[in-house]
């Protein structure tokens, strides 16, 4: 029977391959990642790793690298793409353990990173006060400072993943997820006609373009493009760029609102190529190496910096300080990845889902059994009907 809630398929369209790895989006995450690496290397304006401003160090391309952040901007459509084709088929118990098992262990690995290196060095801000809170990652919620600056993106993201599970918790469906998107952007926008603190915290409408775009061209990707599905694209874009100008007037100064909207228009294009399976053609395995560095080098590449700038520049001249700083920075990356994130992943996945068993059971049974710790079930026991996700987060 087919499915009510999917748009019937139209034979004029052509049929996207759908993979169980996109590794394009590995190269774009890689990408994203590397562009707010060079910003805060070489375009960053305020105080960083180097005795003055990265931009004063590096004044001509500083001035292209200072539109680096914008790689916040492609995380962000990427992540509403692929936490959508993680959650679907998902409930939010499923989900909910995805996330943290993706997140958590490099992220608790950059806390205690920075602890390090305040204890070692005396640089950076993981004084013991911010570290245990930090390692929580709700420090953000509760007023207080990030051991490493880019831990805010983080904060935005658990709003999604929020909003995420509470539609996993009533269903995805299609259907579902176009009432979900087009609140989403209508709450946003009345949150912030009406000043509604509650709602702009709850629905961050400065960001929240970005993920529903992303939500919008997976559907596409998935189920094929439907003039419905543009429409959401479009308005989202639209969205995304009148936030794009605004930050360069309150939060990047002296970007131009002209290059920011370009940039962004740009990011909308080349994930659209990805939607419709442009880009496809990029099936190289390495990729897929470069997409798993992704994380732990956006979380440690700037404290890695603080204490090496400080011993090898101005002894080294800044190219070759720069090339020593990015390549130590790709190097800790890898190690977190592979002693970190892969044996912390699997380890904390199996208890997850392993506390997940007493909820599988009837109420009665629940009511009537003992509190006994159950035994471990096999890592696959447990996995929903979603099937493998994609290990991007």
């Amino acid at each position: 029977m087919a499915d009510p809630d999917v748009p019937p398929a139209d034979a004029s369209l052509p049929r996207v391959n759908r993979r169980d790895r996109l590794r394009e989006l590995d190269l774009l995450r890689f990408a994203a990642a590397m562009a707010v690496v060079l910003y805060h290397f070489t375009g960053f304006g305020g105080s960083g790793p180097w005795p003055e401003p990265a931009r004063a160090v590096f004044p001509g391309l500083g001035e292209i690298t200072r539109y680096g952040y914008l790689g916040v901007d492609l995380f962000f459509m990427i992540s509403g793409f692929v936490i959508l084709m993680s959650a679907w088929n998902r409930g939010p118990g499923e989900f909910g353990i995805s996330r943290v098992t993706r997140l958590m262990p490099a992220y608790w690995a950059s806390v205690l990173l920075g602890a390090v290196i305040y204890l070692v060095f005396g640089l950076g801000k993981g004084v013991p006060g911010l570290v245990v809170p930090n390692l929580t990652m709700l420090q953000a919620g509760l007023g207080l400072q990030n051991v490493d600056a880019v831990y805010w993106t983080l904060w935005v993201e658990l709003h999604f993943y929020f909003l995420v599970a509470l539609l996993a918790a009533r269903g995805i469906t299609y259907r579902s997820c176009l009432v979900f998107m087009a609140a989403w952007m209508l709450l946003g926008v009345f949150a912030d006609e009406a000043e509604n603190k509650f709602l702009q915290v709850m629905l961050v409408p400065t960001w929240s373009p970005y993920f529903i775009a992303g939500m919008a061209l997976y559907l596409i990707h998935r189920f094929g493009p439907t003039l419905l599905l543009w429409g959401y694209v479009a308005a989202a874009w639209l969205l995304a760029t009148h936030w794009a100008a605004w930050r360069t007037d309150v939060a990047f100064k002296g970007a131009h609102e002209v290059v920011a909207s370009a940039a962004v228009a740009g990011i909308f294009l080349i994930m659209i190529l990805v939607a419709t399976g442009r880009l496809s053609w990029l099936r190289w395995r390495g990729l897929t190496v470069l997409g798993a560095l992704t994380y732990p080098l956006y979380l440690t590449h700037s404290q890695i910096a603080l204490p090496l700038l400080e011993r090898a520049y101005p002894s080294l001249d800044r190219w070759t300080a720069l090339v020593l700083v990015t390549a130590v920075s790709m190097l800790v990356a890898y190690a977190v990845y592979r002693l970190v994130e892969r044996p912390g992943q699997a380890w904390l996945r199996r208890r997850l889902r392993a506390s997940l068993v007493p909820l599988r059971r009837p109420p009665e049974q629940q009511a009537a059994e003992p509190s006994v710790p159950a035994p471990r079930p096999a890592d696959g026991d447990l996995v929903g009907a979603g099937g493998r996700p994609a290990s991007l987060g």
